[in-house]
C-alpha cells in the first residue's frame, strides 16, 4: 500500500513547515491559545489528509478507520474519533493552501500549459436536490457535456509540474483567471492553451507581461504564421489533459460525498499536495532539435 519511508519523509517535510508557520503567525492570531491542546498535531492532520490522496482508497472514511488507525499506530499513536478528525482537518485548511503554494509548486521553463477541468459535485439528475453547494456551485458546460459544480483552472509547465491554480464556479469563462496578475505571476515565455483561450485582447495583454500567448484556430479563423517548434509543442498540450486525469483517477480531487464545502477545499488542496510529491509526472521528452527560425502556416 504505502512506503512507510515515503510516509517518514512526507511528515519531516510538513511538519517542518507547520512549526514555521505558527512561529510566523503566533503574533497575529487572534484570541487566547486554547489550554487543552488537540491530540493530534496539525502536521499528522495534514499529512494523514496528503497520504489518502496516495493510498489509492476511494472513501477518507474507510482509510482512516480501516488503515491509519490499525496499520499506522507507529507513527500517528493518538489518532482521534473519525467525527473529530474531520474537525480537526478544516482547521488546517489555511496551512494547506500556504504549503501548496510555496512547497509543492514547480519553476517555470518558458514553456507552459493552460486548462481548465470541471470538478463535479454531484450526478445532474441530483442538482436540484444538492443542498451543501447551493448557494456556491453553479452549472457549466465542458467538452463532455452540462454539469454542476466549479472549474480548476491549472497552469503547468513541461514536466508535468503545477506551476499555479484556481478555482471557479462553472460558468466562469476559462480566459478569466488569465486576466488576474496573480495567477501568471510566475509564469513567463511561451504559454500553450486550447481554442477555448482565443481572444486578441488576452494575447495583447499577456504579451505586455511578458508571456507569449499560443492557441490553435478555429475553422473559420484565417491561418497565422507559427515556427514549427511551437507548432510541434502545441501538440503535445495533451500532456496538461492527463494531468487533469490523474487528478481526478489517483488523487481523488472530484467525487460526490461532501458534506460541506470546507471539507471540498480541503480534499481538492490535498489532491493536489500529493500530485506533487508523486514520483513521475506526465512530461514532454524533446527529441531532435528544431530550427526556430522555420515558419509554417497553422
Amino acid at each position: 500500500m504505502i512506503d512507510f519511508d515515503k510516509v517518514t519523509d512526507i511528515f519531516c517535510i510538513v511538519d517542518e513547515f507547520s512549526k514555521d508557520f505558527k512561529q510566523t503567525t503566533k503574533n497575529f492570531i487572534l484570541g487566547k491559545p486554547s489550554k487543552r491542546p488537540p491530540l493530534m498535531s496539525d502536521s499528522e492532520v495534514m499529512c494523514i489528509l496528503l497520504l489518502f490522496h496516495l493510498s489509492g482508497f476511494r472513501c477518507f472514511k474507510h482509510f482512516y478507520l480501516f488503515y491509519v488507525q490499525r496499520h499506522m499506530q507507529s507513527e500517528f499513536p493518538k489518532t482521534v474519533s473519525y467525527n473529530r478528525f474531520v474537525e480537526l482537518s478544516q482547521g488546517v485548511l489555511m496551512q494547506m493552501c500556504l504549503f501548496m503554494k510555496t512547497c509543492c509548486l514547480g519553476t517555470c521553463t518558458g514553456i507552459s500549459f493552460v486548462d481548465s477541468t470541471p470538478i463535479r459535485v454531484c450526478n445532474n439528475k441530483r442538482i436540484k436536490a444538492n443542498r451543501v453547494f447551493k448557494d456556491t456551485a453553479t452549472v457549466g458546460k465542458s467538452t463532455m457535456g452540462w454539469f454542476y459544480g466549479f472549474k480548476l483552472h491549472i497552469v503547468i509547465n513541461d514536466r508535468g509540474e503545477i506551476l499555479s491554480f484556481a478555482i471557479t464556479q462553472a460558468n466562469v469563462d476559462d480566459r478569466e483567471p488569465l486576466k488576474n496578475e496573480g495567477f501568471l505571476r510566475s509564469v513567463f515565455g511561451k504559454l500553450f492553451g486550447d481554442k477555448g483561450y482565443i481572444s486578441k485582447k488576452l494575447v495583447e495583454m499577456l504579451f505586455t507581461g511578458g508571456i507569449h500567448l499560443i492557441t490553435g484556430l478555429r475553422n473559420n479563423m484565417k491561418n497565422s504564421l507559427m515556427t514549427l517548434h511551437d507548432k510541434i509543442t502545441l501538440r503535445k498540450r495533451s500532456v496538461i489533459e492527463t494531468v487533469n486525469d490523474e487528478l481526478k483517477n489517483i488523487c481523488q480531487v472530484e467525487h460526490s460525498r461532501h458534506r460541506s464545502f470546507t471539507n471540498f477545499i480541503v480534499n481538492l488542496i490535498g489532491g493536489m499536495m500529493a500530485y506533487s510529491f508523486l514520483p513521475k509526472k506526465p512530461s514532454i521528452k524533446y527529441g531532435k532539435t528544431l530550427n526556430c527560425s522555420q515558419m509554417e502556416l497553422f
